[in-house]
């Protein structure tokens, strides 16, 4: 008899370690949590009582493919307001979270056998997401100088190739917070629009950066309104709404029509009164952006500050996101270490392998917590490095 089992390319994909780490430590109420990339303060109650407030009026109905046109038209402004070119409402595909844009996205331009380059360390579904698809993957390993992340530029153009079908960034990335270098977008895009290469930007961090202007660099005012250039996005993560599952494409013309297509086979539609509580959170949602900017940096200097002051910690500095990475002199198993601090510190961390080989004997730390969580984090690891 036939096995009853996943074609060959599922099979193949990498569980999360991440999860197999917060599995170990997940019911333990001694544990301080820092595995997964979120807030620990709830979503802005104007965001839920909007959302609340639709729902009681009955905003329960299937709506359009992309989006309702009160939404697309609120993220339209917004987007055009951020970046300083117009983005019109008619580009715009609202999804069931980032995650579903990435995975609509693919659906839409990737095939079995194409292949597509990632830079990494990286969200292992940026990874896998193409994988499932039946796409070849290959991979550009970030570097570390004078105390930062950086991407070789050179050989990043030497894999973008003429049998290149796809080029996934995460900037601000997730798991190292390097961010791409606003200098280094014209010669990116223009290897890209050379090859007929499809530029899909993973942009979940852009409001979230240290440094002063209001978002990371992005390649939406370079490229024109129907390039291969796309912009995935979420709510998740500047509005602390990481539950709601809510997110966002900027396409290009031509491919409008076909992604509301895809949409429908995949998911019909985002609940229509969630879309309430994203109108709510663009319109009025930036002093709150503000406030968790200013705490984030906060965060990371006491966090990211006092882990270098640790003997044997290596932790590069972060420019954008919510995360500090970081590794100990001498480990090579980031899996083996997350669970035994589990064990022996009351400490939740994400191992660096979760983020593909390059990242193992790393650890990631979420410091979106209040300082007091994050000091008590400290105060353990401390105590675990000397024992």
């Amino acid at each position: 008899m036939y096995s009853p089992t996943a074609r060959p390319d599922v099979l193949a994909l990498r569980a999360s370690e991440i999860r197999e780490v917060a599995n170990v430590g997940m019911a333990r109420k001694d544990v301080l949590k820092f595995w997964v990339g979120e807030s620990d303060q709830p979503t802005p109650a104007f965001i839920r009582e909007a959302t609340a407030k639709a729902l009681l009026a009955g905003e329960t109905f299937y709506t359009h493919n992309l989006g309702r046109e009160d939404l697309r038209e609120a993220l339209s402004a917004y987007l055009t307001g951020l970046h300083g070119q117009p983005i019109g409402f008619e580009r715009l595909g609202v999804t069931s979270a980032g995650v579903n844009a990435l995975m609509l996205v693919s659906q839409a331009v990737v095939a079995p056998g194409d292949r597509v380059v990632v830079t990494v360390p990286a969200w292992p579904n940026i990874v896998e997401i193409p994988r499932i698809l039946s796409a070849r993957m290959e991979t550009v390993a970030l570097d570390r100088a004078q105390g930062l992340w950086r991407l070789d530029l050179d050989k990043l153009m030497t894999v973008l190739t003429p049998d290149t079908r796809a080029l996934f960034l995460n900037s601000p990335n997730n798991p190292t917070g390097w961010t791409l270098p606003a200098e280094d977008r014209a010669a990116i895009l223009e290897r890209c629009r050379k090859y007929g290469i499809w530029l899909i930007t993973d942009d979940p961090y852009e409001r979230l950066i240290f440094g002063p202007g209001k978002s990371a660099p992005s390649f939406l005012p370079l490229a024109g309104d129907d390039e291969r250039v796309i912009s995935t996005n979420t709510f998740s993560k500047a509005w602390r709404m990481t539950g709601w599952r809510m997110g966002w494409m900027v396409l290009p013309r031509s491919l409008v029509n076909s992604m509301g297509v895809v949409i429908e086979y995949n998911t019909s539609c985002v609940p229509d009164f969630i879309q309430s509580g994203a109108i709510a959170a663009l319109n009025e949602g930036e002093a709150s952006i503000a406030e968790l900017r200013a705490e984030l940096a906060a965060a990371k200097d006491q966090v990211v500050g006092a882990l270098r002051q640790m003997p044997g910690v290596e932790a590069p500095e972060p420019e954008g996101g919510m995360y500090a990475f970081f590794r100990i002199e001498g480990v090579t198993d980031s899996v083996a270490l997350a669970k035994d601090m589990i064990d022996k510190a009351g400490i939740g961390l994400a191992p660096g392998s979760a983020f593909g080989p390059e990242g193992q004997g790393w650890l990631r730390w979420c410091f979106a917590n209040r300082p007091e969580t994050n000091a008590a984090g400290l105060e353990r690891l401390a105590a675990y490095l000397k024992a």
